[in-house]
């Protein structure tokens, strides 16, 4: 049994088609029999003045006037100040006194509704001057509708309870109707709530804001659906990358403690191991810091102007280290000057993500290109490496944490997986665009591209 429960949305509509009801049923009680006499009385009068305003602009002819006044049941008589000219029509109510007073206070236009006292029932006269001394009147019976009225009543007592029923079976399956794939809907969100994200919108109305909404659920599904995903993998590589450094740490210290304690050559290799995973360590809880902060937009861009060329000229001294032991060729290509309006904090944590991470993908001749283009409005910085490349289907969702890890997690050489990341969120907040090339077998180009506020000095 299908019930209705009073905060329901099929409730709701069900109650406001039944309030509709009523108001409409209450409209026809007003007009049909409460202000039946009004509304007649007042239809009479039109109907009086337009037959005046007929007789005065058209030169009819006397069977003319006959005839209006047989069709309207209306007595026409035209008067002068002393004697009556002609008399059309059932002129039996007595209208002298009216007529009198009409003429003594030489009124244009008047309209009198009186009760006829010989035949018990309501009269209306329509006076109106149409020259110096010529008046017409119009006299009609106002037929009593008590009985008419009553009638109507009667007939409407039935058409109430009639429409009543009606409108509630109306009213109880338009909201069933309508509530019911919303209900469907509600459902399906708590299985989805659940976790059970295999789970799809559906509904089999033809209704377009019903269509809409389902397809809107699935996709805002498909993207919870995603986030999960990203969320798990989160969680399982960063406990990797925390587990694996803490474990080396704990045997390292072990051994110092209990085998090389004696020796100094060894305690000092093992010390050093402890302290390069605490680096990796401080690295890894940076990321994610600066990761989080950058997602909930909590730290504001403190923009400077600042020459690029200059500031990633310093960068990549910092990385001499690989070209002196790895072999590591980093080649630079950039105009003399570019300055731009930018957090240099941030846009450095960009650079160096970016080379991080070419460092890691790069192909076994280590080369990494850099370059910065200048054209008309723009400065582009380009960073690529001579590596596999990345799959047409994989480009998308590269800039999500930890993506590449999805299969088999490994640990980079430099970096936390969470780069790219950092890398996207910076530049969404300075409202720089971005993107990656990447073919097979011939690498990948990382870019942004940054609007030139100032040009320099030539």
């Amino acid at each position: 049994m299908w019930k209705l429960k009073r905060n329901s949305l099929a409730f709701q509509i069900w109650k406001y088609l039944m309030l509709f009801s009523v108001i409409i049923l209450s409209f026809l009680w007003l007009f049909q029999v409460v202000l039946l006499d009004r509304y007649y009385e007042w239809s009479k009068i039109q109907e009086s003045k337009k037959i005046a305003s007929l007789l005065k602009n058209e030169n009819l002819s006397q069977e003319e006037v006959e005839k209006i006044s047989y069709e309207q049941d209306v007595c026409i008589e035209l008067v002068s100040s002393q004697y009556a000219l002609y008399q059309v029509g059932n002129c039996y109510i007595p209208t002298t006194n009216v007529k009198a007073r009409f003429l003594s206070n030489e009124e244009k236009e008047k309209i009198t509704i009186f009760k006829n006292s010989r035949f018990k029932n309501k009269v209306l006269i329509y006076g109106k001057k149409l020259g110096i001394d010529t008046y017409m009147f119009l006299s009609t019976s106002l037929e009593p509708l008590n009985k008419t009225a009553n009638i109507l009543a009667h007939q409407l007592f039935y058409v109430t309870i009639g429409v009543f029923l009606f409108s509630f079976l109306i009213a109880y399956f338009i909201s069933k109707h309508i509530s019911n794939p919303i209900v469907k809907i509600s459902k399906i969100s708590k299985k989805i709530a659940n976790g059970a994200f295999h789970t799809s919108f559906e509904t089999e109305e033809d209704l377009d804001e019903l269509n809409e909404l389902v397809s809107s659920l699935n996709e805002m599904k498909e993207e919870l659906a995603k986030t999960e995903e990203l969320r798990r993998d989160l969680m399982a590589n960063v406990s990797h990358d925390l587990k694996t450094p803490l474990t080396l740490i704990k045997a390292y210290a072990e051994m110092v403690r209990d085998l090389h304690y004696k020796n100094k050559e060894k305690r000092e290799q093992s010390l050093n191991t402890i302290i390069e995973e605490v680096d990796r360590l401080t690295i890894l809880v940076n990321d994610i810091l600066a990761l989080s902060k950058e997602e909930a937009n909590v730290e504001t861009l403190t923009v400077e102007e600042f020459d690029l060329v200059a500031m990633m000229n310093t960068i990549l001294t910092r990385y001499d280290i690989l070209k002196q032991q790895e072999g590591y060729c980093f080649t630079f290509q950039h105009p003399k000057q570019a300055l731009i309006q930018a957090d240099k904090k941030k846009l450095e944590q960009v650079i160096y993500n970016l080379i991080n991470n070419a460092i890691n993908y790069t192909g076994k001749d280590k080369k990494i290109m850099i370059h910065v283009l200048e054209n008309s409005n723009q400065y582009r910085v380009e960073i690529k490496d001579t590596g596999k490349g990345i799959k047409e289907e994989e480009l998308a969702h590269i800039w999500d944490k930890y993506y590449k890890n999805k299969k088999n997690h490994q640990r980079n050489y430099y970096g936390t997986g969470l780069g790219l990341a950092i890398v996207k969120n910076i530049l969404e907040h300075h409202h720089f665009r971005y993107g990656v090339e990447s073919k097979k077998n011939k690498g990948s180009t990382f870019y942004f591209e940054i609007p030139i506020t100032k040009r320099k000095n030539t």
